[in-house]
């Protein structure tokens, strides 16, 4: 009888041992670092959503996230790029960061990552857009960034100016759904400003501009069914882009589309463009009013439409945006951080997150019937519209997936710096041959040599 007790204590003291582990595993709150990209007016949003998560799911599993940097996207990667260098003064790593895949793929060739793909399962992974899981996959298939917020580019039309045209000349803002459309109206547009000043020759005005030339390109070619890329080169030779190259270009010489080495939110606020297309976070930049040159101003009322395509082209749209990264640490540190990413990305929250960032969400069921529910609930009026135009394309849409490699950004700058410059160089040559010859003819005679020389010069460098 009194060996009972001697054994039970012997027993029970390895479990007792466990608890008082396990107790005090759970009491001592985890600290994750966290950096990110969303500064400016999408700071108060994401400060809101990190203390929602600290005040619920985080008290209740005692995890904390703790905001140690917000950067610009460069900043960040240059940051983390140095880090992962270790190089002298760096920064400690963050335990979660925002990263584009450039980025994340400069980690994950360090083995800083954690494989993503590991800690959801087939079904958790099932409930986000396809093709954003896909893009987070960098390096040997491994899913290194998640998914949290991602972009697209859509089409903005200021329907203060453009109501007017329309009136005066019949062009119906249906016709902006393809970019013949748009050059068409482009046309008209540059041909009925000249004329309200009759004293002044040639002085007709700029109607669209592209916000990246290149993705204006590479989605084009992916909606003609060509490829614009040849491994880590630029493909140039098919009847598809000399069609792309042809439209703007044409329409550049004309002065009817813009070629600038500068935002479209900047010709739009002063009334020299009327449409542009570009990031869906590139809503908060347009101005509420549009100031013109001799000081007049009047309200910018904005329309929010789905990218255009090429008539007869697939209905695709670029997919644009980075999202969230873990560091490796150890079990504890890694699941907390999943435990955040799964209550952010949740379609409830992230669609609060969204709807006021200009993001789009990245679950299926947050493209459903709770966007509804969400756009009713937005005051926002640019926003509403936006998020209406996204669901559109969600459904409709293929979302395209750059290609990563090394000299991309640099590929990507050298093209658009050559593209303006060759519309700039040629527009007084076609405005000397409009002298002598017709539009359609001066226009082929300066498309023909201006593109032999882009491509020459392009695949040269």
């Amino acid at each position: 009888m009194k060996r009972i007790p001697i054994i039970f204590a012997t027993l029970l003291l390895p479990m007792l041992l466990s608890a008082c582990s396990i107790f005090s595993s759970s009491r001592d709150p985890v600290t994750l670092t966290l950096w990110h990209n969303y500064g400016g007016q999408m700071k108060n949003t994401m400060d809101a959503m990190i203390d929602e998560f600290n005040a619920t799911v985080g008290a209740k599993e005692n995890i904390i996230i703790s905001v140690t940097s917000i950067s610009g996207s460069e900043t960040l990667h240059e940051k983390l790029a140095m880090a992962a260098a270790g190089d002298p003064g760096a920064p400690e790593m963050p335990d979660i960061t925002t990263a584009y895949p450039k980025t994340a793929l400069i980690l994950a060739k360090k083995g800083l990552l954690v494989n993503l793909g590991e800690k959801f399962t087939a079904e958790e992974l099932s409930a986000y857009v396809p093709q954003f899981i896909d893009e987070g996959r960098i390096l040997d298939d491994q899913l290194y960034v998640f998914p949290t917020a991602k972009s697209t580019e859509v089409l903005f039309v200021n329907t203060t100016i453009f109501n007017r045209f329309a009136m005066a000349t019949g062009i119906t803002i249906d016709e902006l759904a393809t970019f013949e459309g748009i050059a068409r109206a482009a046309e008209a547009y540059y041909e009925w400003t000249d004329a309200n000043t009759p004293d002044i020759e040639n002085d007709g005005k700029m109607f669209y501009m592209s916000d990246s030339l290149f993705n204006f390109a590479m989605i084009s070619a992916s909606q003609l069914g060509a490829d614009f890329f040849d491994q880590d080169m630029l493909s140039l030779e098919s009847p598809a882009y000399k069609r792309i190259w042809d439209l703007y270009f044409k329409a550049g010489i004309s002065g009817h589309f813009a070629a600038f080495d500068g935002y479209a939110t900047d010709l739009a606020k002063t009334g020299d463009i009327v449409c542009s297309t570009g990031s869906t976070a590139g809503v908060l930049f347009f101005s509420p009013t549009v100031t013109y040159k001799d000081n007049t101003s009047e309200p910018a009322e904005l329309a929010i439409l789905p990218y255009p395509v090429f008539e007869n082209g697939k209905k695709v749209a670029i997919q644009r945006g980075g999202g969230m990264c873990i560091i490796k640490s150890d079990k504890r540190r890694e699941d907390a951080a999943i435990a955040f990413l799964k209550w952010f990305t949740r379609p409830d929250n992230n669609l609060r997150f969204v709807s006021s960032t200009g993001y789009l969400p990245v679950t299926n069921e947050a493209f459903g019937e709770l966007m509804n529910t969400e756009i009713n609930n937005i005051e926002n009026d640019r926003i509403k519209k936006l998020l209406k135009a996204c669901r559109t394309m969600h459904s409709e849409y293929d979302f395209y997936v750059p290609p990563l490699f090394d000299g991309l950004d640099d590929l990507q700058e050298r093209y658009e710096s050559m593209f303006i410059k060759a519309v700039t160089d040629h527009r007084d040559e076609y405005s000397a041959l409009l002298e002598s010859n017709d539009p359609e003819t001066a226009l082929k005679t300066v498309s023909e040599a201006a593109f032999d020389k882009f491509v020459g010069q392009l695949q040269k460098n």
